[in-house]
């Protein structure tokens, strides 16, 4: 698999819906590729985090507009991040295979008590990543401008962002209720 497709893909998705980021936050324990997507990004200022409650609880309140995040994402750490993000804020993080509901529902419904929206989209690796979003649609919304105007990008761009939304009708099912769009 082409190593560049992850990190464009969890990096651009979020960035290019949000309407007007400035603070981003990679929650990870390898976010080298993540940041370096993050800086194709101008005039945003890009903070990483280690994979640690601990460090979480020390940030300020509403201080991110979008927070990628591939920590495990459980009730204190879903209410650090909603705490941390500001009004318009959103979420992209990692989550078990779409095959795994009765996990994934936990956390979209950990996620319904913060967000407007919960969305998941194709990395385009096979797997799976979750959007959840105080404000913005990832597929109404998307700033065209932004991700079509980003240079150097191997796999991301405006069609292939709202082509990863798409999901079969056995996953709309399954996750009836849980998936808020």
């Amino acid at each position: 698999m082409k190593s560049f497709i992850y990190p464009e893909m969890m990096v651009h998705v979020p960035l290019c819906t949000s309407k007007t980021p400035h603070t981003i936050l990679l929650i990870s324990n390898a976010a080298e590729l993540l940041a370096q997507e993050a800086c194709r990004h101008t005039d945003m200022t890009v903070n990483t985090l280690a994979c640690d409650l601990e460090n979480l609880r020390d940030l300020g309140d509403a201080s991110f507009d979008v927070v990628v995040c591939e920590m495990q994402g459980d009730a204190a750490v879903i209410a650090h991040i909603n705490r941390i993000l500001k009004a318009d804020g959103q979420l992209c993080i990692t989550h078990d295979s779409l095959e795994n509901t009765h996990t994934n529902k936990v956390l979209m419904n950990l996620l319904g008590h913060y967000f407007k929206i919960i969305m998941p989209y194709h990395l385009g690796t096979g797997e799976t990543a979750l959007l959840a979003s105080k404000e913005y649609h990832p597929t109404a919304d998307i700033i065209l401008q932004r991700s079509d105007m980003l240079d150097g990008l191997s796999y991301y761009n405006c069609d292939v962002h709202v082509a990863s939304f798409a999901m079969p009708n056995y996953i709309r099912k399954e996750y009836l209720g849980s998936i808020k769009n």
